[in-house]
């Protein structure tokens, strides 16, 4: 009965029912095809959101929506104009280093692509950039939004794996960082290859004027990866004071947010949290449902008998999970699939810090793959090109993206290098 649960799932995900109504209505027909007392329900769904890291991710996205009304998006593309953009296919890079700077202010991956990335594309066109390269590359630097620290779904898995938030925003650092250099490796060829054209160098005083317009905002990851590291609040708190901080710089330093960009953020905010929430909430009756009947257990017996290589099972992993991210969201991936794979990784004695990383780079490369892939859509939506060009387009950069998921997942230090050096 189980797997005909499963299938049934998968099939209302592949007609578009939204996935939080699928493993709802997947997990009520096994519970009363099972016998089992639906008053269970209600209490796994409390289970699931009695966290009081949970209260982290509005204050994050709110950061994230504040970000995008008051004026911060072009004195980050500046920024990264002035640092990169006089090099071959200068703004290609532009974009790529744009997100990894935006990235410790957004933390979210929809945020950038659709906030950032409607900034970054128009400039791209003035300066003769095709929309498919243009697009393409808006698409795939977003997935660097919840790597470098802030991070929603890293918060999310610290959540659902027992670790440390601290460690896991720092252990993102990195790892963000491999991903923009991969990323810009296939900028340098493509524009060499169709002869782009550079952003006018404008000398030093430029970047020293640009990074002076942006410094302000650039100090809301320090501010929050700081505090949390130093002791001196909770993950929760580190995303109030954040919040906080990004609206006194738009209402009075840069005096964009009105009352009515406040209220559309608050707003925007609120809608997303009650998504994650009700996602979180149905995910957890599903984890529970997968314990009653064994699928860890099962799944560490059937991948051990294929292989005992620690390479190879890595490789099954990744595999898997990228197939599953085409179908399934981040944040419902991550929580379904952590605690089944659970056991294996105390076999393999796979550190949580670095495979958290794995997994969260895995579910961001969904988001730009068809057919439910949310920065797709988000990129769709504000460049006007169709969804088959632009998974057409992104193909060259997802080779990299995969590329660098290699480097993460069999070089551990590039993300565990830095928790170790500062928190031990």
């Amino acid at each position: 009965m189980f797997f005909y649960i499963i299938f049934l799932i998968f099939f209302m995900v592949l007609i578009k029912i939204p996935i939080a109504f699928s493993f709802g209505f997947g997990t009520l027909i096994y519970c009363l095809l099972s016998d089992i007392n639906l008053t269970l329900i209600p209490q796994r769904i409390f289970t699931s959101l009695d966290n009081f890291t949970f209260l982290a991710i509005p204050f994050f996205l709110l950061v994230g929506n504040l970000m995008n009304v008051s004026g911060v998006t072009k004195k980050i593309l500046n920024l990264a104009c002035s640092l990169v953009g006089h090099i071959n296919g200068g703004l290609g890079h532009a974009n790529v280093v744009a997100s990894m700077l935006f990235a410790g202010l957004s933390g979210s991956a929809v945020a950038d692509a659709a906030g950032l990335g409607a900034v970054e594309m128009e400039m791209m066109r003035q300066y003769g950039y095709d929309d498919d390269f243009s697009g393409s590359i808006t698409l795939a630097s977003s997935i660097i939004g919840p790597i470098i620290p802030p991070s929603i779904i890293m918060v999310i898995y610290g959540m659902v794996a027992s670790v440390s938030i601290g460690k896991m925003l720092l252990a993102g650092l990195f790892p963000g960082i491999v991903i923009g250099l991969c990323l810009m490796v296939m900028v340098s060829f493509m524009a060499k290859k169709k002869n782009y054209p550079q952003y006018p160098w404008k000398g030093c005083k430029n970047i020293f004027f640009s990074f002076k317009d942006a410094f302000l905002p650039l100090l809301t990851p320090l501010i929050i990866i700081g505090g949390i590291v130093g002791g001196f609040f909770t993950p929760t708190e580190a995303g109030a004071i954040a919040a906080f901080y990004t609206l006194f710089l738009g209402v009075f330093v840069f005096k964009e947010i009105t009352w009515k960009k406040l209220k559309e953020s608050l707003i925007n905010t609120a809608l997303t949290t009650g998504l994650i929430a009700f996602i979180i909430a149905v995910s957890g009756i599903f984890t529970w449902m997968i314990t009653i009947e064994g699928v860890p257990r099962n799944l560490v017996n059937l991948i051990t008998s294929i292989t005992s290589n620690k390479i190879a099972i890595l490789l099954l992993i990744n595999l898997s999970v990228l197939i599953l991210g085409c179908f399934i969201d981040a944040t419902p991936l991550i929580i379904i699939l952590v605690p089944v794979l659970f056991p294996l990784l105390k076999i393999l004695n796979i550190d949580l810090i670095h495979f958290g990383i794995i997994i969260c780079v895995n579910a961001m490369i969904g988001t730009i793959t068809p057919p439910v892939g949310t920065c797709l859509f988000a990129v769709h939506s504000i460049s006007g090109l169709s969804i088959d060009r632009l998974s057409r387009g992104v193909l060259p950069f997802l080779l990299m993206l995969i590329v660098a998921l290699l480097i993460i997942t069999f070089v551990p230090e590039v993300s565990l290098f830095l928790p170790k050096l500062i928190l031990g």
